[in-house]
């Protein structure tokens, strides 16, 4: 699925790259109330659409997707970001993580490195890069772990994990109360 808020200038590249990369998959956008062209765009493009009706914020959008795959039984779900940030190539190896059992939930990360990919090739603003590093390290002693991109929005599930992904979220990140909560519930998260 994909969250989308007034992005029908971007949406029409990432669905392209879904219908390229994972043709064999149900796209759905949740469009959180956007006032521009992005419900229309995604149905031309063959995706389901579930709008909101106004905007809810990104922790709606996030949380109706996961309750949506949930809801119809789906084996496996992944999420990408309508803005075209995440490479679809990227989640299909996700998947495929989570199929073959290393995870209940795989998460892309933009900082660690792996097979043909740097570390931290993603670089943000200082004030970013302050906040995700100061975030970092709370969560690792929240999960006991370390964990590299506390913000993905890149995500792949198993069955296991979406009742858990689709409570509703009460944070402004969703991605990081995602974790948590998965690490609560005893669920296996890799990145």
């Amino acid at each position: 699925f994909v969250p989308a808020w007034n992005e029908e200038t971007a949406l029409p590249a990432v669905l392209d790259e879904l219908a390229r990369e994972l043709p064999e998959v149900d796209v759905l956008v949740v469009d959180d109330g956007s006032t521009d062209g992005t419900a229309r765009v995604a149905r031309a493009r063959g995706a389901e659409v579930v709008s909101l009706g106004e905007n809810r914020g990104l922790r709606a959008a996030v949380a109706e997707g996961w309750r949506i795959a949930a809801e119809r039984g789906y084996a496996y779900a992944g999420r990408v970001d309508a803005d075209g940030q995440h490479p679809v190539a990227e989640l299909r190896r996700l998947l495929e993580r989570v199929r073959a059992g290393e995870g209940d939930v795989a998460v892309g990360s933009r900082f660690v490195a792996g097979e043909g990919y740097a570390p931290y090739r993603y670089v943000p603003s200082p004030a970013r890069r302050l906040g995700t590093a100061l975030l970092r390290r709370a969560l690792g002693v929240r999960l006991g772990r370390g964990f590299g991109d506390p913000t993905s929005g890149m995500v792949a599930a198993a069955a296991a994990a979406l009742p858990v992904l689709a409570r509703p979220y009460t944070s402004g990140a969703p991605e990081v109360e995602a974790l948590i909560r998965l690490h609560e519930e005893g669920l296996r998260v890799c990145e």
